[in-house]
């Protein structure tokens, strides 16, 4: 999802970085158009989506992040631009409280980086929640779990080698890296506000590396 690079604010000058594995599927056709870019119309007149996020390694206000594992739920009109999205975030249950506010204060964009642009074009945060994650990481499919609320997997699709994924690369992309694996996903989510069930929809995943220098 393309946007202008973000602007690091004075609310980030203590400086933070989270690496990890980052998956999504949404409601649009193989690739969807806001993906490329938010002025770009998607396939239909909501996009439908969820990010699932593992995070490896990271650190903000000296709480280690690693083992941190979240799902974002948006519903967006067709332009995503436009803004006025509704969001929710799930963190797993088995983080510690101090991951949570952190987790939660980068996911919700107050620390700077690529969800303080996203952060733009949410109108309505929804209550976080705290739920048991799961995440299976294949190497052509990543899959994840969230207990009464979500069951999704994204799966590689076939390319001229049957061993490789088809691939982005040189991708602009806030917050995926410049490389990532197209793949087809279904998923069904429900927290009673966003609900969406798509089949055989855009998915991709990627590596990702967020930070923010301190000042």
């Amino acid at each position: 999802m393309s946007e202008p690079e973000a602007v690091v604010g004075p609310e980030s000058r203590g400086g933070w970085f989270a690496r990890g594995l980052l998956f999504e599927n949404c409601s649009c056709q193989i690739v969807c158009p806001g993906h490329v870019h938010f002025d770009q119309l998607c396939t239909h007149e909501r996009c439908e989506a969820w990010w699932a996020i593992r995070i490896d390694e990271g650190e903000l206000d000296g709480v280690r992040l690693g083992g941190v594992k979240a799902v974002i739920a948006a519903d967006s009109p067709q332009r995503m631009i436009d803004g006025g999205w509704v969001q929710t975030i799930v963190i797993d249950d088995e983080a510690t409280p101090e991951q949570r506010r952190c987790a939660e204060r980068i996911l919700r964009g107050e620390v700077g980086g690529p969800w303080k642009v996203l952060g733009r074009f949410v109108g309505e945060h929804l209550e976080t929640r705290i739920a048991p994650i799961k995440i299976e990481d294949e190497p052509m499919a990543k899959r994840i779990s969230v207990a009464g609320l979500l069951r999704g997997v994204v799966t590689a699709i076939r390319g001229q080698d049957r061993n490789r994924p088809v691939s982005f690369e040189n991708i602009f992309n806030q917050i995926h890296a410049p490389a990532q694996v197209i793949a087809s996903g279904d998923s069904e989510y429900d927290d009673g506000v966003i609900s969406f069930r798509n089949e055989g929809t855009h998915g991709l995943w990627s590596d990702f590396h967020w930070s923010v220098e301190g000042g």
